[in-house]
């Protein structure tokens, strides 16, 4: 956990740790939002945005979708993207590769935590489950009046492996 490096924008100093947001921020944050942003590459480099539903479930966002929309077929030829959960108050960018994961043990862990969470029958779906595991988290709470930003500005890495 550290700042993340933002010339120019006032960032409280990083070595005073005064501020930085706990991980378990995040994870609530990861586990509550309703719907999220995903951010892919398309084949030419141009980007692609749409609007999902996700659980976080065991350190991952996870999510269905077909083999042939736009976002299965860019996370094919790129899985580097980044998720965001919508919230007004509060940022959160998640930048991560993405994997297909097909067994059945993790495709029911995920059918429930999402019906649940959702109220939406998932058992007639068998679309690819694709999990985002994280590589660079920021985050920080947008309190401008009390420079909320500047104090609560963070940065969480996470090995690659």
């Amino acid at each position: 956990m550290s700042r993340p490096y933002m010339p120019g924008y006032g960032i409280a100093d990083a070595a005073s740790g005064k501020g930085l947001l706990p991980w378990s921020w995040a994870v609530e944050l990861l586990e509550n939002a309703r719907r999220y942003w995903l951010a892919t590459a398309r084949p030419d480099g141009a980007p692609h945005m749409i609007p999902i539903w996700g659980v976080w479930l065991e350190e991952s966002f996870r999510f269905m979708t077909g083999p042939k929309s736009r976002k299965a077929r860019n996370l094919a030829i790129n899985p580097r993207c980044v998720i965001s959960p919508e919230r007004a108050d509060s940022v959160l960018v998640l930048e991560g590769v993405a994997e297909i994961i097909s067994g059945s043990v993790a495709v029911r862990r995920f059918k429930n935590v999402y019906s649940k969470k959702y109220h939406f029958d998932m058992e007639p779906y068998n679309d690819p489950l694709t999990v985002i595991r994280p590589r660079v988290v920021f985050g920080h709470i947008e309190d401008f009046e009390n420079h909320g930003f500047t104090q609560t500005a963070t940065r969480w890495t996470f090995d690659a492996g």
